[in-house]
């Protein structure tokens, strides 16, 4: 029997370019929740929260403002520096939503937000389940489960990690039996990026439901 996914969690990755943003799409397109993304480090090109706006046609109103947008592509505290900028936890508090909120972090847990707190800071503040976004290839089981062993060093609720990338059952047996987690969705590089295909792969690969 599948489980229900919280109302409310945080996407968090092992590292930068892992696929957050890709994962918190599908997520978003399969239960038309609302999404907030805190801090956005890189205005150059498009933003997350438009990306997925986008992507799945849901309209503004699913969307909540970044509380920190940064025009370079940096880890935050450098692209916070860079214009002047302190993040400040005081800022951050959670969006009063009806339905599902998905909060999507910069980077990984130990992303510096500033001189001596981390993205991993914030998730305690905001104190959220937390899915854990791995790669599925070579070198991924290092990186989940150190990442894994920093969220509950923090006290924070694991709910499972995705696996973003080609099938690898080994990775993913390695994943649950030393990370003692689970493995909620391996999600192979999909062929479009469209509405349609990002339900279609949250209907397709998840094993947890709305």
């Amino acid at each position: 029997m599948k489980k229900l996914f919280p109302r409310r969690f945080f996407v968090t990755g092992t590292d930068t370019d892992v696929g957050k943003t890709v994962i918190s799409a599908i997520l978003m397109a399969g239960l038309k929740g609302a999404y907030w993304k805190p801090v956005q480090s890189g205005l150059e090109d498009t933003t997350d929260t438009e990306w997925i706006r986008r992507a799945t046609g849901l309209p503004e109103t699913h969307f909540f403002p970044e509380t920190y947008r940064l025009l370079r592509a940096l880890s935050p505290h450098a692209s916070a520096a860079a214009e002047g900028v302190l993040i400040d936890l005081a800022a951050f508090s959670v969006p009063r939503t009806e339905g599902y909120l998905i909060v999507e972090g910069a980077g990984g847990i130990m992303a510096p937000l500033n001189e001596k707190e981390y993205m991993g800071d914030l998730m305690q503040l905001l104190n959220l389940p937390v899915i854990l976004v791995a790669r599925s290839t070579l070198g991924t089981i290092n990186h989940t489960l150190l990442s894994l062993a920093a969220l509950r060093a923090r006290g924070l609720d694991v709910f499972g990690v995705v696996m973003n990338g080609p099938e690898n059952g080994p990775n993913r047996d390695a994943i649950v039996h030393y990370g003692k987690t689970e493995v909620l969705a391996e999600v192979p590089p999909l062929p479009s990026m469209d509405a349609s295909a990002l339900k279609e792969a949250f209907e397709r690969y998840f094993c947890v439901k709305g």
